[in-house]
C-alpha cells in the first residue's frame, strides 16, 4: 500500500519566517502534531509539538516574536513514497521521530507522515485478521 494512503495530504506547512504562534495555530487547525517548514516549494525543516516545548517553552521564548526558523529541526528526515510501511516504522523508531515528511523523487514535499498513521493501520490490519480468524474457527465444525 502507497504510504500516500496512510498521510496527511495536503500536509500542514508554515514558511520559515512564521512565528511560532502561527505554526501552532496552523498545528490546531489541521488537528496534526507537526508542520512543514517550506519555501518557494523547498522543504527547509519540520516544527514539531517537541520543539515547541523543548525550543520555545523551556527557553521561555515568545511564541510571538520566535521564528520558526530559529527553532525548527534541521536538517529533516525523510521518505519517499515507495518506501515500504515496515521499513518507515522501523526508521521512525530508531531514529525516535514521530513525523517524516513524504517526498517525491525531485524531493519535493507531497504528505507528511505520522507514526499514529502507520500504529492505527497496523492496529486495523490486526483486527481483520484477527475477525476472520475467529470466523475460520466459529465455523469450523466437528471432525473439520
Amino acid at each position: 500500500m502507497s504510504l500516500l494512503k496512510l498521510a496527511s495530504f495536503p500536509p500542514a506547512t508554515v514558511s520559515p519566517g512564521a512565528s511560532v504562534l502561527e505554526a501552532v495555530e496552523v498545528m490546531a487547525e489541521h488537528a496534526v502534531g507537526a508542520v512543514a517548514v517550506v519555501e518557494h516549494g523547498i522543504l527547509h525543516g519540520i516544527f514539531t509539538e517537541r520543539d515547541v516545548m523543548l525550543r520555545v517553552v523551556l527557553r521561555q521564548l515568545s511564541p510571538k516574536d520566535t521564528r520558526v526558523r530559529e527553532v525548527m529541526t534541521a536538517p529533516v528526515e525523510t521518505i519517499t513514497d515507495d518506501t515500504s510501511e515496515e521499513d518507515a516504522l522501523v526508521h521512525m523508531v530508531e531514529r525516535h521521530v514521530r513525523h517524516l515528511p513524504i517526498v517525491n523523487t525531485d524531493g519535493q514535499l507531497t504528505a507528511m507522515l505520522s507514526i499514529r498513521n502507520l500504529l492505527e493501520h497496523r492496529v486495523d490490519e490486526l483486527a481483520r485478521e484477527l475477525h476472520s480468524l475467529d470466523q475460520y474457527l466459529s465455523n469450523d465444525g466437528p471432525g473439520g
